[in-house]
Formats: structure tokens, sequence, C-alpha cells
């Protein structure tokens, strides 16, 4: 696997598992978690490779997303 690869399954994974936790923590369906991530800032400097981010946690990328978002509440469950 070629690093471009890599970094493209990184980012990849991120956005996965950032989706997951959007639909999870605000019952969003996942057309409108998807819309929240992929039109985020933070999605931007998540496909800036040359800043790394794509190698951090995706819980760690999760929490700027939401610190982006800081209007959105979480749903109780």
């Amino acid at each position: 696997m070629t690093k471009e690869q890599q970094q493209d399954f990184l980012i990849a994974y991120t956005v996965d598992r950032m989706t997951e936790y959007v639909v999870e923590d605000f019952q969003l369906p996942i057309a409108s978690a998807l819309h929240l991530v992929y039109k985020s800032d933070t999605y931007q400097k998540l496909t800036q490779t040359d800043n790394g981010l794509y190698e951090q946690s995706p819980s760690y990328v999760y929490e700027l997303l939401m610190s982006e978002n800081l209007h959105l509440q979480p749903k109780k469950k």
C-alpha cells in the first residue's frame, strides 16, 4: 500500500467513525450526519494531509468537529 493509499484509507475510516458518532449522539439520519461531516472545516483540515490530522484518532477528530459545531446538543438516550 502506498503512502497516498494509506492516507486515503485513514481519512475514509475517520469520516466513517465520525459519522457513526454523529448518528449515535444526535439521532440523525446517516445522510444528515454525512452532510454535517463533509461540509465542516474539520473535514477540510482532515483532507489536507500535510498537517497530519488524518493520523489522529477518529474520536480526537470528532471532538474537533464538535467544537466547530457548539450549537449542537446531543440527544438524551
